[in-house]
C-alpha cells in the first residue's frame, strides 16, 4: 500500500524516490525555480505525492481553468516573489495541500465538489497560505518539542499518570497549534481571493460543501481518510462563520466574482470515482473490467474501493474484504489456505468446492472475539480472496459469507466492454425539469437526489431554475 499523505499536509522531509518518475505533463502555472534545499527537498517529493495519488490527471481544458484560477491568484501584489506549480493528481479523494517552495496540489476530487472558480480560488489560496506563512517548517519544529517531550515521558518518567497526563496535554498542544494554522491560512486565503477579484464569501461556501460532504461520508463508509482532506480540515460551524466574518470585511454577499460558467466547463467531462485499473463501484456490486471479474454485497451493506482492497461494511458489525494476491499455479489453493497467512484457522472446516465455475476453497478462523470465513478463488489464473467477518456471537457469517461468496463470477466480454467510467457532464435546466427529475439522470451512484442536491451544492429545500447549469454524474 503506498504511503499515505494527511490533507493539507506542508511537506517538509526528504525522501529517496528513484524508484518513481515524475509526470511528463504536469499542470503548471508558472515553474520553481529557485535552486535552494526547500525546493530541492519538494522536488524529491513530488514524484511520491504522484504515486500516491494516482498520477497526474491530464485533460487541457480542465488544465486551462484551473491554470488561469492559479494565475489570477498569483497576480498578488502582497507576494510578488513567489511562484507556484499546481498539478491536478487523479484521485476521487477530496484532497489539496502544499510543498514547500510553490508546488500545489489539487485532486479531481475536490474539482467535483467544487461549483464555482472562486471556491477552486478559496481552496487553492488557502494552500498557498501555508506555503507562504511557512507552516510546514513551523509544524515540523513543533513536532520535533513533542516527540522529545514524549521521549521524556516514556523513557524516563515511565508511569508517572502526571507525566502522562503532560504528555495528553502536549498532544493536544500540537492539535491546537495545527488547528491554529489552518485558521490563519483560512484568514490570509480569504484576503487574497478577495484581492484577487474573486467573492470572498466562497471559502465558506466550500467549507459548508466539505460538511455536507463529510456527513455523507459517515454514511457511505468511505475509507482512506489519510488520503482526504477533512483529516485535518475540521468543518466546525464556528470555522464557517468565522470565514464569513473575514469575507464580510470586503463587501456584502455577492461580491466579487464566482466565475461559474467558466468553472463548469471545464470540469465538464472529467473522471468521477475509480478508474478502470481500480474497478467499479456500482450500488452494492464491485466490477473490474480489466480483471474481468464482480461480486456484490448484500442488502444494507456499503463497499468502498481503495488502493489496497475492496471492502464492505455492514448490519451487525459484519465487514467483507476482496483482495487479490499471485500465487504459483502449482500451489493448491488447500495449501494457500494452510499457508500460515490466516490466523486462528480451523484446519478441519478447509472445503474445496467451485464457485460459478471457478475453482475455489472455503474455510473458517476464530481470533480475539471474531470469526471468520475465508473464501478463496482460482479464476484465469489469478487467486483472489473474500474475507467476512462477524462478532463471535453473531449468527449471519455463514449466511453473508455464502450471498458474497456465490456472487462472484467472471464477466462475459460483452459485460466488460459495455463497463465505462462515471464522469461529471455539465447539464442546462429545460423548462419543467426539477431536482428529482435531474437526479434520475444520474447513473452509477447510490442515492441519486441525494448525491445531486451534494455535488450542486443545494439545500434541502433548493429548486432548479430553467437556463441554469448542473451538475450530473453519468458514464455516457
Amino acid at each position: 500500500m503506498t504511503t499515505a499523505l494527511a490533507g493539507c499536509q506542508v511537506l517538509d522531509s526528504a525522501s529517496t524516490t528513484d524508484a518513481f518518475k515524475p509526470s511528463a505533463n504536469p499542470v503548471t502555472v508558472d515553474t520553481v525555480t529557485r535552486n535552494d534545499r526547500i525546493v530541492s527537498i519538494a522536488r524529491e517529493q513530488h514524484p511520491r505525492i504522484l504515486a500516491t495519488y494516482g498520477g497526474n490527471y491530464s485533460d487541457p481544458k480542465l488544465e486551462r481553468m484551473v491554470a488561469k484560477v492559479v494565475g489570477t491568484l498569483t497576480l498578488d501584489p502582497e507576494n510578488p516573489n513567489q511562484t507556484y506549480q499546481i498539478t491536478i493528481l487523479n484521485s476521487p479523494n477530496i484532497n489539496a495541500f502544499a510543498l514547500p517552495g510553490g508546488y500545489l496540489y489539487v485532486t479531481r476530487g475536490l474539482l467535483a465538489l467544487a461549483n464555482d472558480s472562486a471556491e477552486l480560488a478559496a481552496v487553492i489560496a488557502h494552500e498557498m497560505a501555508h506555503v507562504t506563512a511557512n507552516h510546514g517548517i513551523q509544524r515540523q519544529q513543533k513536532e520535533a518539542e513533542e516527540v522529545l517531550a514524549s521521549q521524556v515521558v516514556n523513557d524516563v518518567l515511565g508511569g508517572d499518570p502526571a507525566a502522562r497526563v503532560a504528555l495528553v496535554r502536549g498532544k493536544l498542544r500540537l492539535a491546537q497549534f495545527s488547528r491554529n494554522q489552518e485558521l490563519e491560512a483560512d484568514a490570509i486565503g480569504i484576503k487574497a481571493i478577495a484581492r484577487a477579484g474573486f467573492d470572498p464569501f466562497a471559502a465558506a461556501r466550500f467549507q459548508q460543501s466539505m460538511a455536507a460532504y463529510g456527513t455523507s461520508r459517515s454514511v457511505t463508509g468511505a475509507v482512506d481518510e489519510n488520503l482526504d482532506f477533512l483529516a485535518s480540515h475540521p468543518t466546525a460551524p464556528q470555522r464557517i462563520e468565522l470565514a464569513l466574518r473575514h469575507a464580510r470585511q470586503f463587501g456584502a454577499p455577492g461580491t466579487g466574482n464566482r466565475d461559474r460558467d467558466s468553472f463548469l466547463a471545464g470540469i465538464d467531462g472529467m473522471l468521477f470515482g475509480d478508474t478502470p485499473d481500480e474497478g467499479y463501484i456500482r450500488g452494492r456490486v464491485f466490477l473490474h473490467p480489466k480483471l474481468g471479474v464482480t461480486f456484490a454485497v448484500p442488502d444494507g451493506f456499503v463497499i468502498d474501493n481503495s488502493a489496497a482492497a475492496v471492502t464492505a461494511a455492514g448490519p451487525g458489525d459484519i465487514a467483507v474484504r476482496f483482495d487479490g494476491v499471485q500465487i504459483d499455479q502449482r500451489v493448491s489453493l488447500s495449501d494457500y489456505v494452510r499457508s500460515g497467512w490466516v490466523a486462528g484457522l480451523d484446519q478441519q472446516t478447509i472445503r474445496q468446492t467451485t464457485i460459478n465455475g471457478n475453482e475455489a476453497v472455503t474455510a473458517k478462523a476464530r481470533a480475539e472475539g471474531w470469526q471468520f470465513d475465508v473464501t478463496v478463488i482460482r479464476s484465469s489464473g489469478q487467486v483472489y480472496r473474500l474475507l467476512t467477518a462477524a462478532p463471535a456471537a453473531s449468527n449471519q457469517l455463514d449466511a453473508i459469507a455464502s450471498q458474497v461468496g456465490g456472487s462472484f463470477r467472471t464477466l462475459t466480454p460483452a459485460e466488460r466492454e459495455a463497463l465505462r467510467p462515471l464522469r461529471i457532464r455539465i447539464v442546462t435546466v429545460q423548462p419543467g425539469q426539477t431536482v428529482a427529475t435531474l437526479a434520475a439522470q444520474m447513473q452509477g451512484v447510490d442515492r441519486k437526489l441525494d448525491m445531486f442536491r451534494l455535488i450542486n451544492a443545494m439545500g434541502a429545500g433548493a429548486t432548479v431554475s430553467a437556463g441554469s447549469k448542473v451538475k450530473i454524474i453519468t458514464d455516457r
